[in-house]
């Protein structure tokens, strides 16, 4: 009886674990370790929890009956999560290079694509458990409230709002990264993240012409109802997925092609 030996096997056989190229798992582990140990990153999370905290109890005390309901006040916890989280996923993406790591990182994993990868599933862990977080704490903001008769109404809680929510969080995480991947530096990537949809969504409201593009392809209009409790509509999910096919394909489509042709140094 006798077994074939591939050349692969051999190969295999030949490589000791410890200098065979590290899985998927592993990088997107190291990446998710990037995200949280480097004083940027920790502090960006923890002032994103407190600031959604902070926004929670502010509208069980100060706002109107009519908004402290749990959909409100889920959504509400939402905001500083969308706002400030994506900056973690543009200095994901470009902390390779703004720190000059990229000769080490690609040499220890030439793959550019498995590397990519892995900081794009970092970013979705990120988006996910960010916004898990923030459900949590306006949940239990929720309950302190009910205790102390700052609420309206009971604890419904739509069927469509988690998902959406998720949808939204997912969305600015990808455009984030999309943006880092553009650019490759990480000041770049964050100031044109935040200015370029907010110019856009500025002229469409006061440029006649651009107001019916507007409704389209600005993100801040496109992905508002995901805030709500309502589930969105059909037109409303074609508006969504055109403003981010703008926002989100176009930039990440355009940065891989730049990756994998810039010189690694």
């Amino acid at each position: 009886m006798s077994t074939t030996v591939t050349s692969s096997d051999l190969r295999s056989a030949d490589v000791p674990a410890a200098e065979r190229p590290p899985g998927l798992s592993r990088l997107v582990d190291v990446e998710l370790r990037k995200a949280v140990d480097t004083r940027a990153g920790f502090w960006l999370l923890a002032v994103t929890g407190l600031l959604s905290c902070v926004v929670v109890v502010l509208r069980l005390s100060f706002g109107d009956r009519s908004d402290k309901d749990l959909d409100a006040v889920v959504a509400l916890a939402q905001a500083p999560v969308n706002a400030l989280v994506p900056v973690i996923g543009i200095l994901l993406v470009t902390s390779e290079w703004s720190q000059r790591g990229a000769l080490t990182t690609f040499t220890l994993v030439p793959h550019r694509a498995r590397v990519i990868s892995a900081k794009l599933l970092a970013t979705v862990v990120l988006a996910v458990t960010a916004a898990v977080a923030a459900v949590v704490a306006a949940i239990a903001g929720f309950a302190v409230g009910a205790a102390l008769g700052l609420t309206s109404g009971g604890w419904h809680l739509s069927g469509a709002m988690i998902p959406q929510l998720l949808v939204v969080q997912l969305l600015g995480m990808l455009m984030g990264a999309a943006f880092g991947l553009l650019l490759l530096n990480s000041a770049a990537a964050i100031v044109l993240y935040f200015v370029l949809p907010t110019v856009w969504s500025v002229l469409g409201q006061i440029v006649t012409a651009l107001k019916m593009p507007a409704e389209w392809l600005d993100t801040g209009r496109t992905s508002a109802p995901l805030f709500e409790s309502a589930a969105l509509t059909t037109q409303q999910w074609e508006q969504l997925g055109t403003s981010y096919g703008l926002w989100l394909v176009v930039p990440m489509v355009l940065g891989l092609w730049r990756l994998r042709r810039k010189e690694i140094a």
